[in-house]
């Protein structure tokens, strides 16, 4: 089929790699314009664009679909149907009813559970130990189309990068597989469960910076998933003792036999505690071990550099107040 592609991030590069290695002719390829990267805030093309102009695919630069100069562009392709992977805009009703087979979309999470823009994420912050991945029939609601496909994934202990890398490389196949069955008349679309079923539906509305706030006052568990779900966009952080920001990764809940003999028994919600090789912090329920942290104006560095080159006070409190969690939105 001759198809046209919307895709933006990183996370849609996989699958466009394998159409264009597919049977599948992608005739054009949709993205949202440049944007400004790093220190020096240069103008940088979507990785979907520049894999675009590595194979001389035509490129359609919109942040939206509701112009008509984006329309008519995308008229003027010819496509039978529209595949879309993290484009980062909804496309309208007019311009979803353009393509005669229509569009699908590679959504990353088990449908109709978490439906938006921030599917993995919202999946591994809620502790869910299963997911999938579905492509489903764009309509005008809110990932609400028939589903075609369904490919189930454990979620583990992946951090929202690793989850959606997994999925997206293998999208490609399931995508592939789905237009392949789509050209011999063979795929089939069922309705998403609604009705009575409602209950099953929950929304994944994108991550704010405000959100990846971690204060420790919750079980160690629900912490840990916080900060894998954050990772590594939009981030999770938490503060120090003199109001400034410290970024966390690679977090983990302790088992019984690795918690240390000095380790106490309770404390005070992000009490930090310094052992001989690692760094604990009190949660709601028991302690957790500090991976990789990153304070203010410094690089990433292990937790236990961190804490002998900070020499932590008894005490020290991590998280304590969350009066600067609207700074940086």
């Amino acid at each position: 089929m001759r198809i046209i592609f919307a895709g933006t991030p990183t996370t849609a590069v996989p699958v466009l790699a394998t159409l264009l290695d597919s049977s599948h002719e992608v005739a054009a390829v949709i993205t949202r314009p440049p944007a400004r990267v790093g220190r020096g805030r240069k103008l940088v093309p979507s990785p979907v664009a520049q894999l675009a102009q590595m194979h001389d695919i035509p490129i359609i630069e919109a942040s939206h679909m509701r112009d008509a100069e984006t329309v008519e562009a995308i008229a003027a392709i010819n496509a039978e149907l529209g595949v879309v992977v993290a484009y980062g805009a909804l496309i309208p009703q007019h311009v979803l009813d353009m393509l005669p087979r229509g569009w699908v979309n590679l959504h990353f999470s088990d449908l109709p559970r978490w439906r938006g823009a921030a599917p993995a994420q919202r999946a591994i912050m809620a502790g869910d130990h299963e997911t999938a991945a579905c492509i489903f029939q764009l309509e005008a609601g809110l990932d609400t189309g028939p589903v075609f496909s369904r490919e189930p994934y454990v979620i583990g202990d992946d951090t929202s990068d690793e989850l959606l890398e997994r999925m997206s490389i293998a999208g490609g196949r399931q995508m592939v597989e789905l237009l392949d069955a789509m050209d011999a008349g063979t795929a089939v679309a069922i309705p998403q469960d609604e009705g009575e079923n409602a209950e099953n539906v929950t929304l994944a509305p994108r991550l704010t910076p405000a959100e990846g706030f971690i204060g420790f006052d919750r079980t160690a568990a629900q912490t840990v998933q916080h900060i894998r779900a954050f990772t590594s966009n939009p981030g999770a952080w938490t503060l120090l003792p003199d109001g400034r920001r410290m970024k966390l990764v690679h977090a983990r809940c302790l088992e019984t036999e690795e918690e240390p003999a000095d380790l106490p028994q309770a404390a005070e919600p992000g009490t930090v505690h310094v052992g001989r090789k690692d760094v604990y912090v009190a949660c709601s329920d028991t302690w957790l071990r500090l991976g990789q942290v990153a304070p203010a104006g410094k690089g990433w560095m292990f937790a236990d550099a961190w804490a002998r080159g900070a020499r932590l006070e008894p005490g020290t409190r991590l998280g304590a107040s969350n009066q600067h969690v609207g700074e940086g939105e």
